[in-house]
């Protein structure tokens, strides 16, 4: 399974006409199955940056919206010409259009093999995650962590060893919660994201658009 940052506050991969800007997105490439996870704020950067990376938006097969702001949801709308029929795991009761199958995922449920979703998680902004397994393990993609990281890897847990976590972390300090992980990867609106980086050097990999990770 792939994973590819395409949408994010800073730039991996330089010189590649990549567009960094304050939101994130990342593509999920499996065998049978291209899943986006967010949209960023807008979309002609949604578009360029996947232009710029080889990605055919009209191979998403499923749209996971991690909640309803709109720097996880604004490119969504851009999605609209190029896919037809395809899911989309969203929080909110209104489909934004008809070439979306609209799922509201109010409890943890698989969306395909290997990967889940946690379902609706209470907290200042209500917010799902997916939980994605490679071949050492299981990983959490998240879009900004408004419930906690705490309530969000107690959920992942339920569905298998957690080795790693990926995206948003929102203001989370309480490091300790994650010494246990072997991989960490704090993109999008983390505010502690250097203190994550000094605090575990060795399992810590920065984020950013263009940025790949084979799990």
């Amino acid at each position: 399974m792939k994973m590819i940052i395409i949408y994010d506050n800073e730039v991996f991969k330089k010189d590649f006409g990549l567009k960094s800007d304050w939101g994130f997105a990342c593509l999920i490439e499996k065998k049978n199955d291209t899943i986006l996870f967010d949209t960023g704020a807008k979309g002609e950067i949604l578009i360029n940056n996947m232009s710029r990376l080889n990605i055919n938006p009209s191979d998403i097969t499923k749209i996971v919206i991690s909640h309803q702001h709109w720097d996880h949801n604004g490119g969504l709308e851009s999605l609209v010409p190029y896919v037809k029929d395809i899911e989309l795991y969203h929080l909110s009761y209104e489909n934004p259009s008809d070439n979306f199958i609209s799922i509201f995922p109010d409890i943890p449920q698989k969306i395909s093999e290997n990967v889940w979703t946690t379902g609706l998680l209470k907290g200042t902004v209500d917010e799902q995650s997916l939980v994605l397994k490679g071949e050492k393990g299981w990983y959490v993609l998240t879009g900004c962590s408004h419930p906690s990281i705490e309530k969000i890897l107690k959920v992942a847990k339920k569905i298998g060893n957690i080795v790693g976590i990926i995206g948003g972390f929102h203001g989370f300090n309480k490091f300790k919660l994650i010494e246990d992980l072997d991989f960490i990867c704090p993109c999008h609106c983390t505010s502690h994201k250097k203190d994550l980086e000094k605090t575990f050097p060795s399992k810590s990999s920065a984020c950013g658009v263009g940025k790949t990770l084979d799990i």
